[in-house]
């Protein structure tokens, strides 16, 4: 974790007088959550609570030159860890390029900043299949090391959109500020198209990798999603449905006693909903009533199956301020391995951005 510290600061070092002899001045920008969770067993006894600092970023970013940016992102609510950190070259509007730390382009949640988000975090299927805390065990934070192409493509005449934006990288494929340990790297891809209608995104994206376990031992992790969304500014209406088959070795091995490998098959799809109510002075402030449900299937492991989870949430989100959001979500969480078990979450969160 020093290390990471100091190679937030180094860029920092870096980057910070070079901004200063940029075409603009460095942004400085960054938010900070705080959040309450208390878990509740099927009768409503307290089972657990607990206030954390769900997350403490702050970025720096700018233009080196009228076509050459960067950014660099780290978070300190547990210890000092690099988020991003990345350059990125922009041809023109239909190629970019960017090379270092950021997000891979793996389904239309991902992308999305946990501030901005109806409820107080990413849904399970996201967490579980996009590098959060993936179902694999390696990655973190939605992140990796690569170089991605990024363009938007067909631009509407008369309009301020494109009907294609696209994503494509190739990546470690173990996570952020993590090497390698493989010969081969991680290619992940998101296509969106907007059909003739700003508010609208249809989208796909790809993920083709292999991680290796301690035992040196080659396992796939491949990766598709489809989902679509609409947001006009007020209403957000978004499902996505994912899965994933991650290979691994078991214990059972072939009559030659070599292991035989096995396939885990997680899935999930989630719906979300929810509309602002804007009012206060100039409409300042909005109130967002929110309904969720998500379905997820880690799958079969070691030839136990692992039965499914679903998630019925009813929230709000409300903005004061444009800086200053409160959420405040119940959950009914149904475990089902043989029989269903009923829990109950209940979560506030308070971000403040700068």
């Amino acid at each position: 974790m020093k290390h990471n510290f100091l190679f937030i600061i180094g860029i920092i070092a870096i980057l910070f007088p070079m901004s200063l002899n940029a075409q603009e001045a460095p942004k400085i920008s960054g938010f900070v959550q705080g959040l309450y969770q208390a878990n509740f067993d099927e009768d409503f006894n307290l089972s657990s609570n607990t206030l954390r600092m769900r997350r403490v970023r702050m970025s720096l970013e700018g233009k080196l030159t009228p076509k050459l940016s960067y950014k660099i992102q780290g978070d300190f609510s547990r210890s000092p860890m690099l988020v991003d950190a990345f350059v990125k070259y922009k041809a023109c509007n239909e190629f970019a390029i960017q090379v270092g730390q950021f997000k891979t382009p793996f389904t239309l949640e991902s992308p999305i900043n946990p501030v901005n988000l109806e409820i107080f975090d990413y849904g399970e299927s996201v967490q579980k299949l996009v590098g959060y805390s993936d179902v694999c065990g390696v990655g973190g934070l939605g992140r990796d090391i690569g170089v991605m192409a990024t363009g938007n493509l067909f631009p509407v005449e008369g309009k301020d959109f494109t009907l294609v934006t696209y994503s494509l990288g190739v990546f470690n494929g173990n996570g952020p500020t993590t090497t390698d340990n493989n010969n081969r790297k991680d290619i992940v891809g998101r296509l969106e198209v907007r059909p003739m209608l700003k508010d609208l995104t249809l989208s796909g994206s790809y993920y083709y990798g292999k991680y290796t376990k301690e035992d040196n031992v080659n396992c796939a992790r491949n990766r598709w999603s489809a989902g679509a969304q609409y947001n006009d500014g007020d209403l957000v209406v978004r499902g996505e449905y994912l899965s994933g088959t991650t290979g691994y070795y078991n214990d059972i091995v072939d009559d030659n006693g070599d292991p035989v490998e096995q396939y885990q098959l997680s899935k999930g799809y989630y719906a979300v909903a929810g509309y602002n109510f804007r009012f206060g002075k100039d409409n300042s402030q909005k109130l967002m009533p929110v309904l969720r449900y998500e379905h997820f299937e880690p799958g079969d492991k070691n030839a136990q199956v692992m039965g499914s989870t679903d998630y019925y949430t009813v929230g709000i989100n409300y903005w004061p301020v444009k800086s200053l959001n409160f959420k405040l979500d119940y959950s009914l969480v149904q475990n089902v391995v043989e029989e269903r078990v009923n829990s109950h979450r209940v979560v506030g969160i308070l971000s403040y951005k700068f």
